[in-house]
């Protein structure tokens, strides 16, 4: 499990395509320190394996489902990347329950930078707006943030100047692509409520 708050910013350093998959090289030296083989560590918000790595950065296999569903799939060498390693037993919880599980992709709509801050607009891919709510959290590539308002077709988030300089979300521009996965305690609960609301039609209706 992750919580949003990214460690480093890292750089792709090589991709090899393969018919239906990608073996990725990610330079990042803090989140290799302790890394082993088989680690969990998530690239702009995506829970990927290392197979290999050294004291520079490490080697990931992607597949096809993978990149179906996240921007990974348009990463080039010398793109920056959002790093996190998972979050141990007894680790703080500076953010929210995130997964790693993209739900899906999203464009930048626009920026407008403030005093200190910059407030990014979003869009909502319909079927995931549902889970998102105002003052409620959302991962943007990896990055633990709070609805700062949403509407029908997209949702703005502020961000400080440390989520600026510290994060591709300094960097992307109008247009760009993002990966985004929605607070899986929204998903649950759904799930629960309609199993609930199914059992409760079905005794009326034998009823």
């Amino acid at each position: 499990m992750f919580t949003g708050i990214v460690e480093e910013l890292g750089s792709l350093g090589s991709i090899e395509h393969g018919s239906d998959s990608a073996v990725l090289r990610i330079n990042g030296a803090t989140v290799v320190s302790d890394a082993r083989h088989g680690a969990s560590i998530a690239v702009n918000g995506v829970c990927l394996t290392v197979v290999d790595h050294d004291e520079h950065g490490f080697t990931v296999d992607v597949m096809a489902e993978t990149l179906r569903r996240s921007s990974l799939a348009g990463i080039a060498p010398g793109d920056p990347v959002n790093l996190e390693r998972v979050m141990p037993a007894d680790g703080r919880f500076g953010g929210h329950i995130v997964q790693g599980h993209v739900d899906g992709t999203a464009r930048v709509l626009g920026r407008e930078p403030g005093d200190r801050w910059t407030v990014v607009r979003i869009e909502l891919p319909h079927q995931l707006s549902a889970y998102v709510v105002e003052k409620g959290s959302i991962t943007v590539d990896g990055v633990s943030l709070t609805v700062a308002s949403v509407d029908e077709d997209s949702f703005t988030v502020s961000l400080i100047p440390t989520t600026l300089a510290l994060t591709t979300l300094g960097h992307r521009a109008v247009g760009e692509p993002v990966n985004l996965e929605v607070d899986i305690l929204a998903k649950y609960t759904e799930r629960l409520l309609a199993g609930r609301l199914g059992a409760r039609s079905a005794t009326e209706e034998d009823a």
